[in-house]
């Protein structure tokens, strides 16, 4: 299962690519003739990641939806800095 982000499910949309020719009407053409209609898909943006579990740090594939969102929690490499001696 790849290109499926493992937080949300989202997968690969399907649509069609356009090949036109002409000018639009708004400026001041015939308007837009369709002269070829393909099929393709659209992938979504996945990132390989290590994000926080229940069980630990794990490597998830994960869309760029999810990651604005907050959905999932990055795991920490390190501590962060602190100054010895003090608590």
């Amino acid at each position: 299962m790849s290109r499926v982000c493992d937080i949300c499910g989202k997968e690969a949309g399907r649509g069609n690519k356009l090949c036109q020719r002409g000018k639009a009407k708004y400026l001041g053409g015939n308007g837009r003739k369709t002269t070829g209609i393909t099929k393709r898909r659209y992938y979504p943006n996945l990132q390989n990641i290590r994000i926080q579990t229940t069980e630990g740090a794990a490597q998830k594939k994960v869309c760029v939806n999810c990651i604005r969102s907050n959905r999932i929690q990055k795991a920490v490499v390190r501590a962060p800095f602190t100054i010895p001696g003090q608590k």
